[in-house]
């Protein structure tokens, strides 16, 4: 078991790591090493609650596959330990953020106070404008 947050581990089966080669710099070594790794996480098997399954499938966008799986992929670095680890702090950075419920907006009405200020700083913006006007004779 993973721990994610002090009430939600995460199930080490639910995930499957493939390495693939990675772009980027490494000079020969790029063509005959997988270095990149590509994190897959089922969501089925991560014995995830509902609610926090919900919202890390909103979070996730573009990473949410078709088969309801998360996949992360990580080829920053040149070793497969450092890109490894990459992708699960990514991954666990994920699943805490999607753990934390958003807080709901109780809507307000302004108070008499604030709408008295409101109509006499309108007021005061009038009386500066007509006074920019031409002086009328009469």
């Amino acid at each position: 078991m993973i721990q994610v947050t002090r009430t939600l581990t995460l199930d080490e089966r639910a995930l499957q790591e493939t390495f693939i080669r990675a772009s980027g710099p490494g000079g020969q070594n790029v063509n005959k090493v997988e270095t990149a790794v590509q994190l897959r996480l089922s969501l089925d098997r991560a014995g995830l609650p509902p609610p926090v399954r919900a919202r890390l499938e909103k979070l996730a966008g573009r990473r949410l596959t078709l088969d309801g799986d998360i996949m992360i992929t990580a080829q920053q670095h040149r070793t497969q330990e450092r890109n490894r680890a990459e992708a699960m702090a990514a991954l666990i950075e994920l699943i805490r953020r999607a753990s934390v419920a958003p807080i709901r907006r109780i809507a307000t009405k302004p108070s008499h106070g604030s709408k008295l200020r409101r109509l006499e700083q309108k007021a005061h913006r009038g009386w500066l404008k007509r006074g920019r006007g031409k002086n009328d004779p009469e």
